[in-house]
């Protein structure tokens, strides 16, 4: 996604606002491609205190970083979400929509990122449906100076349109994949987060 303002991570703070944006930005970087060493790196030396299922799934994910080499999520990447033809899991939003790839909802998304001032750079590769893109889209409203788009009420209307009605049948696609090891718990802590999010739109 381009924007006249540059999308990039937030500086973590203790705000939690904050640190919704950092976790959308996390989960768009594990779901566009494989992470890089550095990244396992990080998230292995950042456990959760707390014992929520959110802070729970974090750890889980934070214990397999420490034993997890990025070529081997590499592979693991390239065999769940890539392969040979069609992928063993697809993350697009039209899929689980509408049972086809590039369907109507994609259209429909477009139509609103373009009111929101967001279109697809041309170095990328995915749709704006994946899971990635949307997750990214989600970190820009919430970083976002528009009081309008960017307040509460606007990204609760882009998550329920276009990532709540199937974003956890997609998460749990990938958790029972049987060669999900490190895209397992990535898994889990997207759908807890999502599951989340759920809730606290649902109680705004």
């Amino acid at each position: 996604m381009t924007t006249a303002q540059s999308i990039a991570f937030e500086t973590p703070d203790q705000g939690e606002e904050a640190a919704r944006a950092e976790l959308y930005g996390l989960l768009a970087a594990l779901f566009y491609a494989p992470p890089s060493q550095e990244l396992l790196d990080a998230v292995a030396a950042a456990p959760a205190a707390g014992q929520t299922e959110l802070e729970l799934a974090w750890n889980d994910l934070a214990g397999v970083c420490r034993t997890t080499r990025q070529e081997a999520v590499r592979e693991e990447y390239e065999r769940l979400f890539i392969g040979v033809g069609k992928p063993d899991v697809l993350l697009y939003g039209s899929f689980y929509l509408s049972g086809f790839l590039m369907e109507k909802p994609l259209a429909e998304l477009r139509t609103d990122l373009a009111q929101l001032g967001l279109e697809r750079s041309d170095i990328l590769v995915e749709s704006e449906d994946h899971l990635a893109a949307l997750c990214e889209v989600m970190r820009y409203l919430i970083t976002s100076d528009d009081a309008v788009n960017g307040a509460l009420a606007g990204q609760q209307k882009f998550f329920n349109t276009h990532m709540s009605p199937w974003v956890r049948e997609c998460c749990e696609a990938v958790e029972n994949h049987p060669d999900a090891r490190f895209y397992k718990p990535v898994a889990r802590l997207a759908r807890q987060f999502f599951e989340v999010e759920m809730q606290a739109f649902d109680m705004s």
